[in-house]
Order: structure tokens, then sequence, then C-alpha cells
């Protein structure tokens, strides 16, 4: 690495407009070379489940990894730091020098749309899985970009609102995470987050909130990285320069280039504000091989895909096992059932997203399993997704007669530009028209020949007029901009619908789309169309009566029940935490048909589960990403044990959860419940959940013998020496879980219990081992909002030992004079 010396005199050769340039991004995806200082372009790319690239690829194509959700539920820090490695060896195959990920974001809200990206409701868990993906990314000279700092815990209106943050609170829970990663692994990017942050010193965008990113981030915490702007977030020059942000993204427009270049010339920006944004970078660019010659990049890994499946296994979490259905025993014959069954959902939507090079789908992964001794049969049991099918060429033809939907390019003078046809309905683009293009119109005559009631559905972005056979279907005059982009509009845009019947005769539909082309900043100009159809099939009654009766006739079903593209997504919460569409009805009939029934469910947030104690099996199944079949036969069938522990709390009852919508309210997300979050608020409230955090039953029994504590000095605080015993009937991993309740003061609001420390064994059947969990000092500290420093409460301080934040097995105190 060139010293600090070094990387100053490289800025020394650059004048004040050079530098400047190379502090907006190049483009979407790369910020710019600088051949006088030897500076190459660094190229970013999207997580976190896999290494999207920047589309400039010949093969766009990548490993799709588990749900970081996934990921959590494992407690696996090892697993976090392999599963790093394979992200960085998929970024060098690439040609990417900096990952957008890991999240260290907490799970506030069940409802938060990104739900599934994040690790865990707890700020430790949280923390040592960032940590671990961060280690393997820049082990081999991958950059990691942790984020989103900080509170950007919900999509609703997320460019706009101010999270209100007791200090308290912000330093002890929203921060905690992004400080002990900083401590842990040392990254070299944080991405500042769209919304703002209002800790009752400072109300600000967080691209603009000087005291969190120079004085907390820079300054207090010693970071040596570069600041981020999330895509589109900086919406100022002064402000934000002096704040702390180092580079706007993405560009090459922006609100800096020539209008810092003035500011600086002025006087509001000093020079050396400039400079240490500029030394930033090059130190990054050095880390990663991209500063000619000075810094020493690793040779890049292999990857390793298997490690896919492994994590997909390990982190399915056994809720319910009555009388020991799991693992299945050799089954002649298995009804496979549900809507997410024959369309399994494998990851969230939004910049999480990676087009898969290969996927297994739970059949494919299921018949593989059984051999061609065993039956499978498979059956949907009613669609559980509101938005029907896209519109395919076998009923559109375009106005020339090619199968498919028309697109003519017009100038803003209404001047053709050119035209396409596209076979389907899904009609989505981010630039791909002509130069000059004003507006898109589509247009397609649609055939409905099957007798019976059809469906057709369509949805818009941005301004835009769409008729059915002259006829006004959908029409809006906004016309959108950026806002259309972060809040996934374009890829969930609002449908209507028209039902035709048809008889004896076909029926022909004109349908003509008028869309104003969409310019959304520095995402470029996009349209986006959806053009769907139904045609008449079997009802959700017929399918679910058919799914009961090939349940009733196999050795055992499995359910698969979930979510999908269109409930778990960046850009939106949800507004409820049931099962899409009839699942449950679904559930219920299956397992009245057949007492052998398992129910997995494939889902990256909870859902309710009013029947979980219904069926004697349920399995928690993630978003398991591209492995997903494989990993599912080897946990029914026996070969990987589901050694996944809930690393969020599951509610019984929607009125149970303590942040029961992410909403702002005047522009405001309140975080008035302090520093309860997650099972902190569900202990504070005394309310019982479906099932507890860090729950997870695996597939063999443990019994707790002894605990022995011993202090440690400084940080460490205390070490407790954990002997357990498998006293089951298989090899298997036990999560154990260290939670600390402090003395309780009342004028000192603290949780009623908080996980301290966690460590993870395996033991063969009959086998006694022994875990060390060491508790840091900071998990008994509170921040005092006084002196601005962290301080140890006296009193007598309980140390739980367990299975879950409910299932305590041993106690030990330790009192603070």
């Amino acid at each position: 690495m060139p010293s600090e010396g070094e990387l100053a005199d490289l800025v020394g050769r650059l004048d004040l407009a050079a530098k400047v340039r190379l502090l907006t991004g190049a483009d979407l995806w790369s910020l710019p070379p600088e051949p006088a200082v030897g500076l190459g372009a660094v190229t970013m790319s999207d997580g976190p489940q896999g290494v999207r690239g920047t589309g400039r690829e010949d093969d766009p194509t990548g490993l799709l990894a588990p749900a970081p959700s996934a990921l959590g539920a494992t407690w696996d820090v090892e697993l976090a730091d392999r599963l790093g490695a394979l992200f960085a060896a998929e970024a060098r195959r690439k040609g990417v020098d900096l990952v957008l990920a890991p999240l260290a974001n907490l799970q506030r809200t069940p409802v938060a749309g990104r739900h599934f990206e994040y690790y865990a409701e707890d700020p430790l868990l949280t923390a040592r899985l960032a940590a671990g993906v961060v280690r393997g990314l820049q082990g081999a000279g991958v950059a990691a970009c942790v984020k989103h700092f900080v509170a950007n815990d919900s999509e609703t209106d997320r460019t706009r609102y101010v999270s209100r943050i007791d200090e308290r609170a912000l330093r002890e829970v929203y921060l905690a995470p992004f400080e002990q990663v900083l401590a842990e692994a040392g990254p070299w990017s944080v991405m500042a987050a769209y919304s703002g942050v209002d800790d009752g010193s400072e109300s600000a965008p967080m691209a603009e909130h000087r005291g969190l990113l120079r004085r907390v981030l820079k300054e207090e915490w010693g970071f040596d990285g570069l600041v981020v702007s999330d895509w589109a977030a900086t919406r100022s020059t002064v402000a934000s320069a002096v704040a702390g942000l180092d580079v706007v993204m993405p560009g090459p427009e922006g609100p800096w280039g020539d209008a810092l270049v003035a500011a600086v010339r002025d006087g509001r920006v000093p020079m050396d504000v400039v400079d240490d944004k500029v030394v930033r970078l090059l130190r990054l660019a050095a880390r990663v091989g991209r500063l000619d010659g000075r810094g020493e990049r690793p040779e890049p890994v292999a990857a390793d895909p298997g490690l896919l499946r492994t994590i997909a296994a390990r982190s399915m979490v056994v809720l319910r096992d009555e009388g020991g259905l799991l693992p299945l025993a050799a089954p002649e014959s298995v009804a496979l059932i549900g809507p997410n069954a024959v369309r399994p959902y494998l990851q969230g939507g939004g910049s999480a997203f990676v087009p898969a090079r290969r996927v297994v789908g739970f059949e494919e992964g299921l018949r593989a399993a059984l051999g061609e001794g065993a039956r499978l049969s498979v059956h949907r049991g009613g669609d559980a997704r509101v938005r029907v099918p896209f519109l395919t060429a076998a009923s559109a033809t375009a106005p020339d007669g090619t199968p498919g939907v028309e697109a003519r390019y017009l100038a803003a003078d209404g001047g053709e530009l050119g035209t396409a046809v596209r076979p389907t309905g899904d009609w989505g683009t981010f630039g791909d028209f002509p130069p000059g293009t004003h507006r898109v119109v589509l247009r397609t005559r649609v055939t409905l020949a099957e007798q019976g009631t059809h469906r057709l559905q369509f949805g818009c972005a941005g301004r835009h007029r769409l008729t059915v056979d002259g006829e006004v279907v959908s029409y809006e005059e906004e016309r959108g901009g950026v806002e259309v982009v972060l809040g996934s509009t374009h890829n969930r845009p609002p449908v209507r619908h028209r039902d035709l019947v048809v008889g004896d005769a076909p029926v022909h539909a004109e349908v003509e789309a008028d869309l104003e082309v969409v310019d959304a900043e520095g995402y470029g100009r996009f349209v986006s169309a959806h053009l769907r159809h139904r045609p008449p099939g079997p009802t959700v009654q017929d399918e679910i009566a058919r799914a009961v009766r090939a349940a009733a006739e196999a050795d055992v079903a499995v359910v698969v029940v979930g979510t999908n593209e269109e409930v778990e997504s960046e850009g939106w919460d949800r507004t409820d935490l049931s099962l899409p569409g009839h699942q449950d009805a679904l559930v219920r009939a299956v397992a009245a048909a057949n007492p052998r029934t398992v129910v997995v469910v494939n889902a990256g947030a909870p859902v309710l589960l009013p029947w979980a104690d219904e069926v004697p099996a349920v399995l928690w199944a993630w978003l398991p990403g591209q492995e997903a079949g494989h990993a599912l036969a080897d946990v029914l069938f026996g070969r990987t044990e589901p050694s996944g522990r809930l690393p969020w709390t599951l509610p019984a009852r929607e009125e149970d959860v303590p942040v029961p919508h992410a909403r702002p309210v005047a522009g405001v997300v309140d975080y008035r419940e302090g520093p309860h979050v997650g099972y902190r608020a569900w202990d504070r409230a005394g309310r019982e959940p479906a099932f507890a955090f860090g729950h997870g039953l695996g597939w063999t029994r443990w019994h707790y013998e002894e605990a022995a504590l011993e202090r440690g000095p400084g940080e460490a605080w205390c070490t407790l020496t954990v002997r357990l015993t498998n006293t089951g009937p298989r090899t298997g991993h036990e999560v154990v879980q260290v939670y600390l309740t402090p003395p309780q003061d009342p004028s000192l609001e603290r949780p009623v219990r908080l996980l301290a420390g966690f460590a993870m064994v395996r033991a063969r059947a009959g086998e006694t081992v022994t875990a060390t969990v060491a508790v840091p000092r900071r998990a008994a500290e509170v921040w005092d909002t006084g002196a601005g420093c962290w301080r140890l409460p006296p009193g007598r301080y309980l140390l739980r030992v367990g299975r879950s934040s409910r299932d305590a097995r041993l106690t030990r105190t330790l009192d603070v004079p």
C-alpha cells in the first residue's frame, strides 16, 4: 500500500477540476480513471445475494446465493466469511472492484420491504455476520461497501423521510452494527443512505449529516475508507461536500462537478475537504489494485458453488416437528403442493436481483433425490399472485402481423425514429431506444380464442394513456422521474384490468399504450409497461381439491407456501403479514387429508402461520437462491441438518407486532420504541410470539450441563465456558446463545434482555462438547448522552445461557461495583 505521503503527493499533481471530476461517477457503475496519477476506473456492482455486474459483461448471469436473512439464520460467522470470498471470486470474474454489500440495517419492523436483505433484528448478530462477509470480500482484494448508513430500515418514501431517533437508541442499536463491523473487519467503503436522521442535535439527509458522517464515522471511529452516496441520493453541493460524503453516484450528472469547483473557489468548501476525498478514493483504488502498481491485490480464488447449497440447507429452521416426522424416511410417494412448489421465490426484488446462471427448483431437487422408484406428483393448489402472467406471442399480434407487441419510438415533434417488436407484454427498458425518443407507443391485437372469461391486465409507469378498443383503461398525467425508479413503480406499476367473455367465436381486442419517456436523473431514461393476460382455467377451489386428493393418496405431503415478487422487494413495504392468496386454506385442507404433512415456508421475512400447531412439521426455507431444490431435498431426506435459528421474532398475531408499519407521518419515521427493537420489544410488552428469536429445533436434542464464568480484562469483560451434550440420535449443530439482563434502574430504561454473545458447536450423538462465548464489555454499557461516552452502570447482571431468547437453560450472575 502507498504511504499517506505518497497519496498526498499524487493528489498534489491534480488541479481542482481534475480532483472534482474523480468524485462523481463516470456512468451508472464506474468512477472515472485519471492517467496522470495512474488511477484506473473503479467499478461497482450491486449485491448482496450475489454479484450482478454492470451489464457490460459477455455473460450477465452469476451465482445466486440465499438471501441475507437466510445467512442470518445460520448464525455461522465462518459461513459468512466463505460466502464473502465466493462473492469476491464472482466480482473478479465480472471485473468488479467494489460490491455494494453487506447491509448492516436492522429488521426493525417485519413489514419492511428489504427485510430479506438484512441479517437480523439484533445488532450483534447483524454485525458479526456482516463482518464475516466483509472479511471474505476484502481478503480477496474486492472492496465491501457496508450500507445503508444509517437507520434506513424501511422503504416507504425512503428518499424523503427522516428517521427520528434519540441519541441513546441510535448509538446502542442502529449505529452499533456499523461500528462493530468497522472495528472487526475494516470495510473500505460505506454507503450513505437516502433517508435522513434527526438525532436531537442535527436533522439532515444522510448525505448531508455532518454529525454522523464526519464526526462519528470518520473522526470518532477513524474510518479511512470512501463514503459513497446511494444512487441519486445527493441533492446538494456544499452541504453534502462538507458533511463527509466522498463520492456521488451515479454519474456523469450530479450536484457536484462545476458547482463544487465554484464552491471551492469562492471559499464555501475548503480545498482540504476535496483533497481528503481524493486521498480516500486513491487509497481504495490501491486496495483493489486500480492504482498503477501501488498496492497488492491477491490472486482470485476459485468459486465454490457447493457452498450455496450448504448455506441454503443449513439456514433452514425447524420450527415444529411433532412425532419426529423429519427427516423423512424414504417415502414411496410424495405430493409436492403449493404455489411456491411450482414457482419458487428464490430472491427478493430490487437491487439484490441477480440473473442466475442456473436454478434448481423444488420439483427438480426432490425428483433427483427420490430416484426413479418413488412417485412425485406436483399440484399448485391455486395462484397466490395478484398480477396475472404477461401477454405472450401466442395471443398477441403486432400491426405488421408479427407475433408480439410493437413499439413505435417517437420524437417530441411526433416524428417516428424507429420500431421494434417484443414477443411478450413485459415492456420495460432503460435507454434501449433511439436517441431523441420522447414517447413510445405500444400496439398489439390480442386474440382470445378459448371459451370462458379472460382477464386482461395493464400497468404503466409515469405519464401514459392506455386504451382497449379505443376506450381509456389507464391514464396518468404525472411525469414521475427518479422517484418512479426508486419506488420500484417500474417493476410494480399499479394495475387495472378488463374481463372479456369468449363464446363460440374468438374475441379480438386492440390495445394501445402511449407512454412518455421517464427522465430518471442519474439513472437515465426509461419506459415501463406491463400487458398481461390470464386465460380461463380452474378455480382456486378446484385446484385445492386436486391437491387434497393427491395428498390423501401419497405417503407424505410437502406443502410449499410463501411470498413472491409482489410481496418482498426493495421499493415498497408490505401492508400486512398474511400469506398471499388462499395458502392458509390450502395448508389446512392438505393437513386434514394427510397426517404426514410437512409445510415449507419459502419467505425471507415473517409471515403469519395461523395453522402452525395444526400440522406435524414446519420448516422455514427462506429465499434459498439457485440451489433451492437440492437444499430442500438434502434437509427433508436427512443429508444435511437444518441447523438454522430464527434471526428475528415470528409473530402469532398481527396486532402483537411492536412496530406494525413503516409509514412516515409528516415525513418522519419515529423510532419511539427507543432501544427496544425486535425481541426486546416483545419482552418489554410481555407478549408471546409464535416462535421466539433464536428458536430452531435442528434434528437432535441438547442437554446444557454447566456454565463457568470468568471475568476478562478490558473489553472482553467476561467469558462463559458452556458444557453441553448431544442427547439425540444424530450428529448436529447447536447455537449456544447468551443473553444479558442488566440491573433494572427506573431512571435508566434498558431492555429486559439482549443478545450478548453466541457460539456454534457440533457434536456426534452422545458426545459432550464445550462452547466458549466471549461477552464484550460493550454489551453491558450504555451511551451517556450528557458526557458523550460509554459507561458501565453498576449492579447485578444476569447472564442466561440457552437455545433462544425465551429458552434459558443456565444462569450466571456478575456484579459490577
